[in-house]
């Protein structure tokens, strides 16, 4: 299997009144077709590896490849385009619009690369199908549950069929029921060729995935113990 994300020598600073080094010299080779945990304190990185990884942010030294691909982080329109098509990101908070109904934040991330709303709409109805929000499709966010929301936010990140979904502590406000429903749809999404990644500080949850990665002082640290 190859090697999907390869990142090399990654570190992060932060330059305010004194240096702060978030990440330290990191590398790591996650593959297609694996679910990925990531746990550690508040402060310990996962969150700044996640936004590295979805090119939101820009690492301070070493390199991320995509599918072989070297990122070049001086180019904004190219990574946001590479992000569009190729990476799903589910947030804590959610981030949907507020002002659209549930259909309309599913459905729009594909009409910016298809530029065909119908086809958008019927899309994003099989998705919201899949997550059993069928009947919630015209709701406003303020209209629906919190594990709601996140059913929705999840269908947003799927909307393009991403090769690689990122989900920064996804049920860090839901209850455990509905965090134990939303983490079965993450992991329902596990295919060949697809990386699954995400932070938690749920141990539970942690213990799902594939591969477990703990964040310590800016490094990553393997372990295929269970957590406790």
């Amino acid at each position: 299997m190859n090697n999907f994300i390869k990142i090399k020598n990654i570190s992060k600073r932060y330059e305010k009144n004194k240096t702060l080094k978030v990440l330290n010299d990191i590398s790591f080779n996650f593959e297609s077709g694996k679910i990925y945990s990531i746990v550690g304190p508040s402060g310990s990185g996962k969150s700044t590896l996640l936004n590295l990884l979805s090119l939101i942010d820009t690492p301070s030294s070493g390199t991320i490849e995509i599918n072989k691909n070297k990122i070049n982080f001086e180019n904004k329109i190219e990574n946001d385009e590479i992000r569009a098509k190729n990476i799903g990101i589910i947030y804590q908070d959610k981030n949907l619009l507020s002002d659209f109904t549930a259909i309309e934040n599913v459905y729009l991330p594909n009409l910016l690369l298809s530029n065909d709303q119908k086809s958008s709409i019927n899309i994003a109805k099989k998705i919201i199908k899949n997550v059993g929000l069928s009947m919630r499709l015209n709701h406003f966010p303020s209209e629906l549950s919190g594990g709601e929301n996140q059913r929705i936010a999840i269908a947003r990140a799927l909307i393009n069929n991403p090769d690689i979904i990122l989900a920064d502590e996804p049920t860090g406000s839901l209850d455990f029921e509905n965090a134990k429903q939303i983490f079965q749809l993450l992991l329902n999404l596990k295919n060949n060729n697809r990386i699954i990644i995400f932070a938690t500080h749920n141990r539970y949850f942690a213990n799902m995935a594939d591969c477990k990665i703990k964040m310590i002082g800016g490094k990553m640290k393997i372990t295929n113990e269970r957590f406790n």
